[in-house]
């Protein structure tokens, strides 16, 4: 009989998108808390400390808590290991101003005063490297790859089907994987549910996908552009709001005149906010070689009915199914902020009866109606998304000031680095 204890791991998603935590005994059916220094909000890819707006680096550098509950305990994919994710609080029991995952406790919130759950499901989509023996990284050999391709040929190694596996014995309820257009590239999609417990799940899964992969001798980036010869990767939200009777109150169709005004208030207030969404959906330097026009990636501010080419597909779907799809964000970008402001923005297109733009009629290859775009650079979006008073304050001013301040400083830091060495800097984390 084994003697080993079993243990938890406590774990929070930064605001580069890394999951950090701690191995903790675990207390069978109790909640608690694990400290981490407040300073990791002042950290940066390269680890370097600066003093980034709320990190508290030049104020001794205190302690916050990830705090969880009994029932935030799930299964782990590791031995002896179960899971929880915390919610950061500071020293005074508050919640942290820069934890994404409180900012989309409190979107969720914001949308039930008005009456709604949001439901979000998130597709991922990612390149896989392999390690070679020297240590360097090239791109998995897949010799027959295609898209929606499946079987060894599209994974020789077989790292998928142990994702598979392992997800499903630690309870993710996997929708699909596949190959996607470009080899080597991956998409992998789960099940809908509501808003927290989906960005949960994403969050974790991404961090299992991962540790899987390099198992097999591959580094799985969800980085937006790691290959610029090929297409890019991206994070796409899709979300529908439930009402007090449970139905799907996102309506569905196949033109304009039949999306009720909720459905297109949404949209309205995910076009008035394009341009500042880019600084927090595409936070990275090498987010702006992804986005680009006739690239499928959100790059232009437009919407249409069932269709890649724009930033917000909305559903040709009715009933349960009827959705809005978001298509410009990444995985460098924090799911839970990407999630909050993805659903702060679609909120305030309805409380403040923003007016909606006609729907794209160009098929966004060749030829396109729209005008505007996202800005060209990560730094014309910072500027974008702290000129948004209003975005800003409904996710969180706190939040939105770290992540500018650890953003500009990555700005000055891959100032010059192009090709590998731009995707060297991120591909580790991302």
């Amino acid at each position: 009989m084994s003697t080993v204890q079993e243990r938890l791991r406590v774990l929070f998603c930064d605001h580069l998108a890394i999951a950090r935590g701690k191995y903790v005994t675990l207390q069978p059916g109790q909640g608690g808390g694990a400290r981490f220094c407040r300073g990791t909000f002042g950290v940066t890819y390269e680890k370097e400390l600066i003093p980034a707006p709320g990190a508290m680096v030049m104020e001794g550098l205190p302690d916050m808590e990830a705090a969880y509950s009994a029932e935030d305990i799930r299964p782990g994919w590791q031995p002896f290991t179960k899971v929880a994710i915390g919610d950061l609080k500071a020293n005074d029991g508050t919640p942290l101003p820069m934890c994404g995952r409180s900012a989309l406790k409190r979107a969720v919130a914001d949308w039930q005063a008005m009456g709604y759950d949001p439901m979000v499901g998130i597709e991922l989509e990612a390149f896989a490297f392999q390690i070679e023996p020297d240590g360097s990284l090239k791109p998995y050999d897949t010799p027959a790859a295609h898209v929606y391709a499946t079987g060894p040929f599209a994974d020789p190694r077989g790292f998928t089907d142990a994702l598979w596996e392992k997800a499903t014995s630690a309870g993710f309820r996997i929708d699909s994987m596949n190959t996607e257009y470009d080899a080597p590239q991956f998409e992998f999609t789960l099940k809908y549910d509501r808003a927290v417990k989906a960005v949960d799940d994403i969050f974790l899964f991404r961090l299992l996908a991962r540790e899987v992969a390099f198992q097999h001798g591959i580094v799985l980036t969800f980085m937006p552009k790691p290959i610029l010869t090929v297409g890019g990767s991206g994070v796409h939200i899709n979300f529908s709001l439930r009402d007090a009777q449970g139905h799907n109150a996102i309506s569905g169709g196949h033109d304009a005149s039949q999306f009720n005004v909720l459905t297109l208030g949404c949209t309205a207030g995910l076009m008035h906010h394009h341009q500042a969404l880019a600084g927090l959906l595409a936070p990275s330097a090498n987010s702006y070689q992804r986005l680009q026009p006739a690239s499928l990636s959100g790059f232009w501010q437009n919407w249409a009915v069932d269709h890649r080419g724009v930033t917000v597909r909305l559903s040709a779907e009715s009933g349960p199914g009827a959705r809005i799809e978001h298509r410009m964000g990444d995985a460098a970008a924090n799911p839970y902020t990407h999630t909050a402001a993805v659903l702060q923005a679609a909120r305030l297109g309805v409380a403040n009866a923003y007016k909606l733009q006609p729907a794209e009629t160009g098929d966004c290859l060749e030829n396109k109606d729209a005008t505007h775009s996202v800005p060209g650079t990560l730094g014309g979006a910072l500027d974008a998304l702290e000129a948004d008073t209003a975005l800003t304050q409904a996710l969180g001013e706190g939040l939105v000031a770290n992540h500018v301040g650890i953003k500009r400083h990555e700005i000055e830091r891959t100032a010059g680095l192009e090709g590998d060495a731009l995707r060297d800097h991120y591909i580790r984390f991302i």
